[in-house]
């Protein structure tokens, strides 16, 4: 019987690897037989006229629509558009899913057998879906009396509005006054009792000044290639705008669309945060403050994204295909605990590379239907068993296997919430606005959707990666995996024919910016753990000041409760560094301008000789002052960060997985 393997994410690239691969033989045998000459599995032939849809036309031709003649191409060559050969991929990827039935075979191990419920989604009447935004970030006591008597929240919504910017201010203000409307109040309240107005001349939390590209000239917004992460993305959309209205500049989203520049971050001393680094307390704070700067990024571009509310319906409580996330991981997590992306896709994917990921037309060329029907019964019935005989699977039945899991999910892996939101990505005005919002999407994500995303788009760019000898490029992979993750179960019947139409381009240009910017997506900003500091340090005060006024009532002490001081050490440049889980439970360390967390690390690791644990798995942590817990990048630098939070201590353990 053979283990079922697990990937493991790495906490400090936020990549996956396999940890354990048994049952892996050597022996491939064909159980299934030949693909059928005349089933789908068969590549189309260049020299045959193309059946599918041009650029303009209805997706579904009639049979006595004229086929035109395809123009000369090769697959892997560019990567800057989306040409028309390549859509058509698009819509022979739809024809698959339509002749698989677009349904999950039910096996043994799927529960009853009964027919799924397709996926429902609410559309919110007028105003409903402010106030649910508005709930969703904790601000419910801006338009509800009866919290007004619940101190903690008032508090705590009192310092999330005092660390937010000028356009997050808006956008929350926005939503009051259409809540409020909504509710036919007859005095709306002066926004000034929510919002405290700005001082004369001063720019209302405003972090830093600085327009999109870090330039005052917006003519070069598209040529400039660095990420300003220290500078809300809504306040720097806010200067772009303003500076194309004030020169005259007419933006154009569809003109040459597509030049994918190489973004990178601007070097940060104070370190990188991934997902994943900071503390779930934290996190809480990210999440809330990152649906309000992805809102007011759409707002400033004039974008309103109306969001779906999911309505619960049956699904299936055991098996693989058809069965929501969090019940897969449920499964999955009650044999290895802190289990992130579900076995059967973990599996999937790892037998996909092991057949070798040079097969021309991978992910592209589907597998026979009856016999991934066959296999998925299969799966079903035997995969927790360790008895299914994964050396038989073909490569592109596996791929097919992979797809269908995707769309047989119950709930889109983008979610019915934020789905609406991704496609409207392609409505922001410069590719970086559009990496903008993705990287704000992809924190506002549940962590379970989340780390399956991640585990999917780091399979695809493997598979790019051997795109010389399977000829499948960026654009290749995005037009066939973009109707697999946005038509989720139930979508075709809900939309028109010029809906699905419009949409096909832009779900996969969504796809394509997925693959290309992970390394970038999986990162929460710098502005935003900045408003976390603030949000830390002003409740920090508040408590400090209502101690200060209990021991006054009380008469124990007038004096204000002192803060905690900065050791000695630190005044004098050293730090004390904590390592309880070792021998070496401590060690002082000299600040240098060059000194990083990584060498930190390295000159623990050279005075214990007693930790067995490789560095890699270790983790200098920032604990206190203005943040919960921190995971520091190996390039902090430990001098900056001090200046940032003289009052942390500083703790060496293993990474968390």
């Amino acid at each position: 019987m053979s283990a079922v393997p697990v990937f493991v994410c790495s906490r400090r690239t936020g990549h996956y690897t396999l940890q354990q691969n048994q049952n892996q033989n050597t022996q491939h045998g064909d159980r299934y037989g030949p693909s059928d000459p005349s089933s789908s599995s068969a590549p189309h032939p260049r020299s045959q006229p193309s059946s599918s849809p041009k650029l303009g036309s209805s997706p579904r031709q009639s049979p006595n629509s004229r086929p035109r003649p395809p123009p000369t191409y090769q697959r892997y060559n560019s990567q800057d558009s989306l040409d028309e050969l390549e859509m058509d991929d698009y819509w022979k990827e739809v024809e698959n899913i339509n002749r698989s039935g677009g349904g999950a075979p039910r096996g043994e191990g799927g529960g009853d057998g009964e027919v799924q419920e397709e996926e429902q989604q609410k559309t919110p009447e007028e105003g409903e879906q402010e106030e649910a935004w508005l709930m969703e970030a904790g601000l419910q006591r801006l338009f509800d009396d009866s919290l007004a008597a619940d101190q903690d929240q008032e508090v705590d919504s009192a310092v999330f509005l005092s660390t937010l910017t000028r356009t997050q201010a808006a956008a929350v203000e926005r939503r009051v006054q259409q809540t409020l409307r909504r509710r036919n109040r007859q005095h709306l309240p002066d926004v000034r009792d929510i919002f405290r107005p700005p001082e004369k001349n001063e720019e209302p939390h405003k972090l830093k000044g600085g327009s999109e590209n870090g330039q005052n000239d917006s003519s070069s917004a598209e040529m400039e290639t660095e990420l300003n992460v220290e500078v809300a993305f809504s306040e720097q959309a806010l200067s772009y705008r303003d500076n194309h209205q004030r020169l005259k500049v007419t933006a154009s989203p569809s003109s040459p669309d597509d030049k994918l520049p190489n973004f990178k971050l601007l070097r940060d001393k104070t370190g990188q945060t991934r997902i994943g680094d900071l503390s779930p307390l934290d996190m809480k704070k990210v999440r809330r403050l990152v649906l309000v700067e992805m809102t007011a990024l759409f707002d400033t571009a004039g974008i309103d994204v109306k969001a779906h509310k999911a309505v619960k319906v049956k699904t299936k409580e055991t098996g693989l295909f058809g069965v929501p996330l969090h019940t897969l991981l449920d499964q999955d997590q009650r044999r290895v605990s802190g289990t992130k992306v579900p076995f059967i896709l973990q599996r999937l994917i790892s037998h996909i590379e092991d057949e070798g990921l040079d097969t021309e037309g991978l992910l592209r060329i589907p597998g026979a239907a009856t016999r991934v029907k066959s296999l998925c019964q299969e799966l079903e019935s035997s995969f927790y068993d360790g008895m299914f005989q994964w050396q038989q699977l073909k490569q592109h039945d596996a791929a097919s296997l992979l797809k269908l899991f995707i769309r047989e999910l119950p709930h889109p892996l983008l979610t019915v919430e934020y789905l609406n939101a991704f496609i409207a990505v392609n409505k922001l005005p410069t590719k970086k606005q559009q990496l903008q919002a993705l990287n704000l999407l992809v924190l506002l994500l549940p962590e379970a959707n989340r780390d399956t995303l991640k585990a999917l788009v780091e399979f695809f760019q493997r598979v790019i990666d051997h795109q010389a000898k399977n000829k499948m490029t960026l654009n290749n992979v995005s037009v066939i995996m973009a109707p697999n993750i946005f038509m989720f179960k139930g979508f075709r019947s809900k939309v028109t024919e010029q809906q699905e139409f419009s949409m096909a381009t832009r779900t996969a240009n969504i796809v394509r910016l997925l693959i290309r910017y992970q390394n970038l997506l999986w990162t929460i900003p710098k502005f935003i753990v900045t408003q976390v500091r603030q949000q830390n340090m002003e409740s920090q005060r508040k408590q400090h000041k209502e101690r200060a006024v209990r021991k006054l009532l009380k008469k124990i002490t007038t004096e204000k409760p002192p803060e905690r001081p900065i050791p000695e050490e630190s005044s004098q440049g050293f730090i004390r560094v904590q390592a309880p889980q070792f021998s070496k439970i401590s060690m002082a360390v000299q600040l240098t301008e060059e000194l990083q967390a990584a060498d930190v690390l390295t000159r623990f690791i050279s005075q214990d000789s007693s930790v067995a644990v490789k560095k890699e798995e270790l983790c200098l942590y920032e604990t206190g002052g203005n943040i919960k817990e921190r995971c520091l990048d190996g390039e902090t630098y430990m001098k900056d960060l001090f200046q940032l939070n003289p009052t942390a201590e500083w703790v060496i353990k293993a990474m968390q997985r």
